[in-house]
């Protein structure tokens, strides 16, 4: 099964390369002279929503329903993508990303805690 796997090299974001030259009449000695004007579009990334990390934080994750934040604006910010408006899919996908980032933060302080605390007593319960 392994030996099936094939790897790709990275592409390059897919771009535009537009050039365009022109015959253009200066002024100056020696006649007309060829100007050439290259033009670059880059398509942008797509902004993240982080729908997977808002699932997760909303099931497994969910102190103060910071999860469940996460995960609506994690859907507002798809549906922005949808609508073609990326600045706002941007912005609420980058408020999905702090709330994920605050649960999980939440969440890890809790677990270890409740790991010092269940040592500590293991600790008392054996002396």
């Amino acid at each position: 099964m392994a030996a099936n796997l094939r790897l790709r090299p990275l592409q390059p974001p897919p771009t535009d390369l537009v050039v365009t030259m022109y015959d253009v009449r200066t002024g100056q000695p020696g006649g007309p002279q060829l100007v050439q004007h290259v033009t670059v579009n880059v398509t942008a990334e797509p902004p993240k929503d982080h729908i997977i990390w808002s699932l997760l934080c909303f099931v497994y994750l969910n102190p103060c329903c910071l999860g469940l934040a996460a995960l609506i604006y994690s859907i507002k910010a798809r549906d922005r993508k949808v609508a073609r408006d990326l600045e706002g899919a941007r912005h609420y996908g980058s408020t999905a990303r702090q709330l994920n980032i605050a649960a999980t933060i939440l969440v890890a302080i809790g677990f270890l805690i409740s790991i010092i605390i269940i040592i500590v007593l293991f600790r008392q319960l054996h002396m």
